[in-house]
């Protein structure tokens, strides 16, 4: 397992990040999801994603089990927050109180004293951004994070927290997360520079767009069951691409993975991989082998030919408009 710095912070994390995104605590029973984290383990990932909202805050309880007895040095540990997790008016967003209170929640699930990076979900527009930025460094301050970042942001979000955050005399981000895939590439147009000019790296989720990109979906077929296609809460991010234009674009990869004696699956985590503003990408899974079969995508180097040759397929069916968005941009 090859590991990367989180933009330009002194933090390295492994260049494949695990995340329980929509399998632990719902999609998957709990022995399962212990077995695919100790997968990732066993392949050397160390950086691990989650979200206090993920199943209801079961999913960090789950990643708490799994890492149990683990060297805590050793691990990145990584979560969010923003979206509602209780029923009151302030178990949302990312007010101080929210923050504060969430954090907190996080560690005693994770079972933790700290949070390697601790990362906005969302922008909230109904609070001020110097109140989230000035709680999150309080956070540093304490010692109960580590490293702050974003989830989903825009490219003049972004630039505005790192404006202020200079102003005020506060850490500034490290880190963005947002969905990047050789099929979603939105990020590219305004997010990718702004972030490089201020050394903010990318720890990217979906760079399988929900799976799409193994290959596994095939054009004019009805998708098999337990798969993300069939799943409730997962099929609302997967229909889009479930469009006979894109299998048929993404069986076309099949002789490029072959030449390489890679899957389809790997050769598309190799191809974000290839971008130097991504710092890891994360991988979910419901059975061990998927990611042992997902990592063997760390430090394949894909020369400049075979990424033309893949554009010249996936870029005519891929999303690039940067006004594309995954979420309202308020709080729901």
């Amino acid at each position: 397992m090859e590991h990367r710095h989180l933009g330009r912070s002194g933090l390295k994390v492994s260049e494949i990040a695990f995340g329980n995104w929509l399998t632990h605590g719902s999609q998957v029973a709990e022995d399962q999801a212990v077995a695919c984290v100790h997968a990732a383990l066993d392949a050397g990932i160390t950086t691990f994603d989650t979200a206090d909202v993920y199943a209801g805050t079961k999913a960090e309880v789950v990643l708490a089990t799994a890492l149990r007895g683990q060297r805590r040095e050793g691990l990145e540990i990584a979560t969010k927050t923003y979206w509602p997790i209780g029923p009151g008016v302030n178990d949302r967003g990312l007010s101080r109180k929210h923050i504060m209170e969430a954090c907190h929640g996080s560690l005693r699930r994770l079972e933790v004293d700290h949070i390697d990076l601790y990362q906005a979900h969302r922008y909230d527009h109904e609070t001020p951004l110097e109140e989230t930025l000035r709680a999150f460094d309080d956070l540093i301050r304490q010692g109960k994070v580590g490293y702050v970042g974003v989830s989903e942001w825009r490219a003049e979000e972004i630039e505005a927290a790192v404006a202020l955050a200079e102003q005020m005399g506060l850490d500034r981000l490290v880190s963005n997360q947002p969905q990047y895939s050789a099929l979603w590439r939105v990020i590219e147009a305004d997010v990718v520079p702004t972030c490089e000019r201020f050394g903010i790296g990318q720890i990217v989720w979906s760079p399988l767009a929900q799976g799409v990109l193994t290959g596994k979906y095939h054009p004019g077929q009805t998708p098999l069951t337990d798969t993300r296609a069939t799943d409730p809460t997962g099929s609302q991010f997967i229909s889009r691409w479930l469009r006979d234009e894109v299998l048929v674009a993404v069986q076309q990869l099949a002789p490029i993975a072959a030449e390489m004696d890679l899957t389809i699956a790997q050769l598309s985590l190799a191809w974000v991989l290839s971008h130097d503003y991504v710092s890891a990408a994360i991988i979910g899974a419901t059975r061990p082998e998927q990611v042992s079969a997902n990592v063997k995508a760390s430090g394949i180097t894909l020369e400049a030919d075979i990424m033309a040759r893949m554009d010249a397929v996936l870029a005519p069916v891929a999303l690039t408009d940067p006004t594309l968005t995954l979420s309202p941009p308020h709080r729901p």
